[in-house]
């Protein structure tokens, strides 16, 4: 007897553009708790200051973890608990990187995760330097017992980041010793920026490293002069034994369709340089403070809002796989999936993939967070972590979306929480909290 006037009431939603103005009140008091104090901000220079970087496998990942549980339950969440799943164990140890010819000098360097390690004793070689995959398959009678400089400018992370991951395979096919990749990102201040390489199955797997853009334009001038170049490369990475970890949940159960379930959430592994401030500690707490501020104002929609700190996200996507196994049966009960992993800067809005209808309310939704800058809605939403379970269930996905100049300090040490201030936490988890609200709060699911 109920359902009739829900479908005519989210008809006439759709039809008229006055429909969202019942949720601003309850939009403006989020907006105006979250900017009320500094408190996201601080919450995520705890997480950081105490538990600095948190590479899956390591102490601090793990600390962290059972930090967030003790700290979702004081917060008053619902159905707080850990996951279990195994992830990769990759220690980075000691790598040093030293220029020979054509003067002595250390330089610096972050060997790339997942990579394999030197001979105790490093290695010694002449640099070659390319400015692209074509350029290295033409040089290819060059590269046989050389190392590899892969000098690409940085364009966007999509296009740039293939020399990161692949790059070490393809050389290593023409008998390259070792690759050096240009940091994918705009130049810093001489700063190294890791991330993942993946290893083909038809090649050797030979040591990989990425080195300031400074270091590659002038590698790139003595090559262009006709210099030599030489250097000594000495990694200890290694992998050991997969470790257990978790992904973290906590909940904020739905008063009238509890098993429906609105998911946010981040991923709380980082790489072990620098804090993981903007990757992605900061996604983790602006997600999750979107729960504690509906909590405070007892504001419970009708629908579960789910928060998830997702493990192993930068070497091994362990932790979005194993909740899609883990919660295939109620993939079908998943409304949204949102996932924030692009730092915290200034908000900008949501990217969003669904159906049209689900777009149209999205929308409207994003309207009432004028105030914050945040009410555009780009073409296409997703992420990493929520692409596996959005992908099997046909979930419509959001991505946060910030402005901000992230690659700059992204995997690099300078990722600290000094780049992010406490107005950008509070009205980013804001946004957040007013999205997240709404979609669970709506009569019906989200585009129907």
């Amino acid at each position: 007897m109920r359902i009739v006037p829900l479908l005519v009431t989210v008809s006439l939603f759709a039809q008229s553009p006055t429909w969202i103005e019942q949720y601003r009140p309850a939009a403006d008091r989020l907006i105006a708790e979250s900017q009320s104090s500094d408190f996201a901000w601080q919450r995520l220079a705890e997480v950081t200051d105490t538990y600095g970087p948190r590479l899956s496998g390591s102490l601090g990942l793990e600390r962290a973890i059972e930090w967030a549980v003790e700290t979702m339950q004081k917060d008053g969440l619902d159905n707080v608990r850990k996951e279990r799943v195994m992830v990769p164990r990759w220690v980075r140890g000691r790598e040093s990187l030293t220029l020979i010819d054509p003067i002595a000098q250390p330089l610096p360097m972050l060997g790339l995760g997942n990579s394999v390690g030197t001979s105790m004793n490093g290695l010694i070689a002449d640099v070659i330097v390319v400015g692209s995959f074509d350029e290295l398959d033409a040089k290819a009678a060059q590269v046989k017992d050389r190392i590899v400089l892969f000098n690409v400018p940085y364009t966007n992370y999509g296009q740039t980041v293939q020399y990161r991951t692949t790059g070490p395979s393809r050389a290593a096919r023409h008998g390259a010793l070792a690759v050096l990749v240009r940091s994918v990102g705009p130049i810093g201040l001489r700063t190294p920026h890791t991330g993942s390489t993946n290893y083909a199955e038809d090649a050797p797997k030979i040591p990989a490293a990425a080195i300031p853009v400074e270091d590659a334009e002038r590698f790139q001038r003595l090559q262009n002069r006709g210099v030599r170049i030489r250097v000594r490369l000495q990694m200890d990475a290694r992998f050991e034994a997969d470790a257990e970890s978790f992904n973290v949940i906590g909940e904020l159960t739905g008063r009238e369709f509890p098993q429906e379930l609105v998911v946010i959430g981040c991923h709380f592994d980082s790489w072990d340089v620098g804090s993981g401030a903007s990757d992605d500690a900061g996604g983790c707490i602006v997600t999750w403070e979107a729960l504690r501020l509906m909590k405070k104002l007892n504001l419970r929609p009708r629908r579960t809002v789910r928060v998830v700190l997702w493990t192993n996200e930068e070497n091994g996507m362990r932790g979005g796989n194993a909740y899609r196994d883990q919660h295939l049966a109620e993939l079908k009960n998943h409304v949204l999936l949102m996932e924030s992993d692009g730092g915290v800067f200034d908000p900008a809005g949501f990217g969003f993939t669904g159906p049209d209808a689900a777009r149209a309310q999205v929308t409207a939704i994003a309207s009432l967070l004028k105030s914050l800058g945040a009410d555009s809605i780009a073409a296409s939403g997703g992420g990493a972590d929520i692409g596996p379970a959005g992908t099997a269930g046909n979930i419509p996905m959001m991505s946060h979306l910030v402005k901000g100049d992230y690659f700059l300090i992204h995997h690099t040490p300078a990722d600290t929480i000094d780049r992010i201030t406490p107005k950008q936490m509070s009205d980013n988890a804001a946004a957040i909290a007013v999205m997240t609200y709404v979609i669970a709060e709506l009569p019906q699911r989200l585009g129907r």
